[in-house]
């Protein structure tokens, strides 16, 4: 059985998903913003098998590089791979920060499965928030990052960012919210 735990991460309130089978020791986690030891003590013993970013801006990478000690493959759309080491694409210079991320070592595209901790989830390619914003899917649950929130949708003004692409991106998704439960970035 596919189980979840969701926490509230960082000062922005980066909303971080970590998602597994009942029947695994492992887990998937889902844009770990910050608070690592928090987030790695939500996990209750299980493995991280895989950290998925949904895209690469600071306040869902910032817990990557603690995280992914223990060899967790880190999984990201390959636009937004660049994204992980650099302060300047991923917008952490607009605080005063220089947050990075290790590599990816898995990069994703549209229509892509992985299975992680037991679950199996379908990459959807929703680029507009940053050229490589992808959502997750699986089962009756669609992970959104930032590009559709729970009153509203992510910001485009950003290096990368593209309101006709996010337009795209929202009507595609419009149809899916109507059949999943919509887990948001923020």
């Amino acid at each position: 059985m596919q189980k979840m735990k969701t926490l509230s991460v960082g000062e922005l309130g980066t909303c971080c998903y970590i998602v597994w089978d009942s029947e695994t020791d492992t887990c998937a986690v889902i844009d770990p913003g910050a608070e690592p030891e928090r987030i790695r003590a939500t996990c209750e013993g299980r493995r991280i098998e895989a950290i998925l970013l949904t895209h690469g801006h600071f306040d869902h990478i910032g817990g990557v590089k603690e995280l992914a000690k223990d060899g967790a493959e880190i999984v990201i759309h390959r636009e937004d791979a660049p994204m992980l080491g650099s302060a300047e694409l991923n917008a952490s210079w607009l605080i005063g920060e220089h947050v990075t991320a290790p590599k990816a070592t898995k990069t994703v595209q549209e229509g892509d499965k992985i299975t992680i901790g037991g679950v199996t989830f379908t990459v959807l390619h929703t680029p507009g928030h940053t050229p490589g914003c992808v959502c997750y899917q699986t089962g009756g649950w669609l992970f959104t990052g930032d590009t559709l929130f729970h009153y509203g949708y992510g910001r485009t003004d950003l290096p990368g960012g593209s309101m006709s692409q996010l337009a795209a991106s929202l009507r595609r998704l419009a149809p899916l919210a109507q059949e999943h439960e919509i887990f948001p970035g923020h």
